[in-house]
């Protein structure tokens, strides 16, 4: 008897524990959510719960007494308060970002934990640290500590639990029901913790929250080593290691700035949204510049965004960012190519070095200088957000530096960092108010910071016609990534396959050409950049052929664009003209829309494709996707 009261003090606090969150989480992505539903997509929890409670029963039943009791009593609780801390971590993972907890982002945050501090310090209440603390020093403390006072109240269950065996049982008879109890519990207990990995697919708008959260890190555990292994069989990869760019009749050797847009979602700036006064000097410059109506990134995270746009190849799909490592992007970028050409190449960018290796990953593009906020004077300047500076802190170091490298051609680059979460307020050019009521206060936060960034640009460009050569410079005004504010359930950027985290502005400004104003209309990828850049400069292109294409040449209004997002394994997005489809690894339906009819993504047409079309389309991504992966694992072989 005293081994179930034991246990129960452990199991059922537990459970409740769990539970609670899990249905918080689930009321997150569907706060209209009845009682079945939410008891739906409670299924790979009971399973899971269940599974759990059979194990260590049959363990308990197994070890009754000495060192082995005491060992496997520590790991049970050791594994109870690591259970209340995964499900506390995954719930504020999903409130923040709208996304699961899965295996690919816990490995990476336990690899690099430095890159989550800024993000889950300012995003944490105290209540969900206090909630935390207290039910990981219940699961390691309290059960013993309450066991101890019932016994010491009420008499000694422990006296009812190792009574003298029952007559006639010796130790082989008590070794064998002790090895047929530990058979069942370990069978039982497997067969409930294999179902709650893979619980039948749920429908609508929760399903992404249809698994518990420690059965989630393991089935996407068993996922992504499927796809590692799906990569690895591909036979041919884009190679683009032995890539040139030569020179020919039209080649003429200018300047080039890239002005980088953080976390810019293109209907929340004015060239693509009229009403909305963000950006008028952007506005105004892309009367006479190329826009790009339907432009988009590769996927929405920085480091993956800018490594497509540099390279031309589409990034790593993993989690990890394999393109920060030391020769890290199996690609001859533009910096390199440029610098045989006698193009000098600077980046610079208005936050920390340190987050996600970015020296590194600039070192790996080939420029010839790097400053990130440390190397620069940061009096009278406002932090942005946990990354950073406002941009403006890069003016004086590139002025410095195109001051004493402007004889040459020049390709710099100008990371921004303002408008990224948190969305501090910076205040420098006064403010407005963007979005009204305090549910939008965020929302205002953000757009203001994208209004900063209409000054930065404005300041860059005036910057190059005070030094004498802005007649000289191509200018590419580029969004990395959108941002999410929940208009589909999820925040932020890394996990949003939705045109607000895919679609981007993206205007070409070159005061040489597109007189009166050039609006592109077939869709655009940051893929598309090397080879625009190269054409608009004059270079051919040999030893390799880029994914993308020049959009400076017709394009087909039909071409297909494909998208990965941030953890890996959440989602995949592919676009044929103007049809949409999403992939959510299984976790939840797919999805399917016509952007012409639909371009904010409210009507889901899947239910009326027919099942061969999507699975065509499923097919599709998951051979880029290993197609993708394997253009980085098989370069790293070629250089090993």
């Amino acid at each position: 008897m005293g081994d179930w009261v034991y246990l129960a003090l452990l199991f059922a606090p537990l459970f409740l524990y769990t539970t609670a969150f899990r249905v918080a989480g689930i009321l997150v992505k569907d706060d209209e959510a009845g009682i079945w539903r939410v008891a739906g997509l409670l299924n790979s929890d009971l399973m899971f719960a269940l599974g759990y409670a059979v194990f260590w029963v049959g363990v308990f039943a197994v070890f009754r007494s000495g060192l082995p009791r005491i060992a496997a009593a520590v790991l049970l609780h050791v594994s109870a308060a690591l259970i209340a801390v995964i499900s506390t971590i995954a719930y504020g993972y999903l409130e923040t970002t709208g996304t699961t907890l899965d295996y690919s982002v816990v490995t990476y945050y336990l690899a690099t934990p430095t890159e989550a501090t800024g993000a889950v310090s300012s995003e944490s209440s105290l209540l969900v640290w206090a909630l935390l603390a207290g039910a990981a020093l219940y699961m390691l403390f309290g059960p013993p500590l309450l066991y101890f006072a019932l016994s010491r109240r009420g008499g000694s269950p422990e006296a009812e639990s190792h009574g003298p065996e029952p007559s006639g049982a010796g130790r082989s008879g008590m070794t064998r029901r002790r090895f047929i109890a530990a058979g069942a519990g370990a069978g039982a207990g497997f067969i409930l913790f294999r179902e709650s990995l893979f619980p039948p697919s749920a429908a609508g708008k929760g399903g992404v929250v249809s698994r518990s959260p420690v059965s989630n890190l393991i089935a996407t555990g068993i996922e992504e080593g499927e796809m590692a292994e799906a990569a690895s069989r591909v036979p041919d990869a884009a190679d683009l290691s032995r890539l040139k760019l030569i020179a020919t009749p039209r080649t003429r050797k200018r300047h080039v700035a890239l002005i980088h847009l953080e976390s810019t979602r293109y209907h929340s700036t004015t060239p693509y949204n009229k009403d909305l006064g963000t950006m008028p000097y952007l506005a105004e410059l892309s009367k006479n510049s190329l826009l790009a109506e339907r432009a988009y990134t590769t996927t929405p995270h920085t480091s993956k965004a800018v490594t497509s746009l540099h390279s031309g190849l589409y990034p790593h799909p993993d989690t990890d960012i394999i393109e920060s490592r030391p020769g890290g992007i199996p690609a001859r970028s533009l910096p390199t190519l440029l610098g045989e050409h006698g193009y000098k190449s600077a980046w610079f960018q208005s936050a920390t070095e340190a987050f996600e290796d970015r020296r590194v990953h600039v070192r790996n593009f080939g420029y010839d200088h790097f400053a990130a906020f440390e190397d620069m004077d940061t009096t009278g300047y406002q932090m942005s957000n946990y990354l950073g500076y406002e941009d403006d802190i890069m003016l004086p170091p590139s002025r410095e530096w195109l001051t004493e490298n402007a004889d040459s051609p020049t390709f710099v680059m100008y990371l921004g960092v303002t408008p990224h979460h948190e969305y501090r307020l910076i205040d420098r050019y006064g403010t407005k108010k963007f979005a009204r009521g305090s549910a939008n206060a965020m929302l205002d936060r953000y757009l203001n910071n994208v209004h900063y960034d209409d000054f930065w640009t404005r300041n860059i460009i005036e910057q190059y016609k005070e030094l004498g050569i802005y007649e000289d410079t191509i200018f590419i005004v580029y969004g990395d990534h959108g941002e999410a504010f929940g208009e589909h359930g999820v925040k932020g950027h890394d996990g949003v396959p939705y045109e607000e985290g895919l679609r981007v502005p993206f205007v070409v400004h070159d005061p040489q050409s597109f007189d009166g104003g050039v609006v592109l209309r077939e869709p655009i990828q940051l893929t598309d950049l090397p080879p625009t850049i190269a054409d608009m400069l004059g270079f051919a292109v040999e030893g390799g052929e880029y994914p993308g294409d020049s959009f400076m040449r017709p394009l087909s209004e039909d071409r297909v664009l494909r998208f990965s997002c941030r953890p890996d394994l959440v989602s995949m997005a592919r676009i044929e003209g103007f049809e949409k489809y999403i992939y959510h690894f299984g976790k939840q339906p797919e999805e399917f829309y016509d952007l012409r009819r639909d371009p904010m993504e409210t009507r889901n047409l899947a239910g009326g494709e027919g099942g061969g079309k999507l699975a065509t389309l499923r097919e599709d991504l998951l051979e880029w996707h290993a197609k993708s992966a394997a253009a980085y694992e098989k370069g790293a072989e070629r250089t090993a």
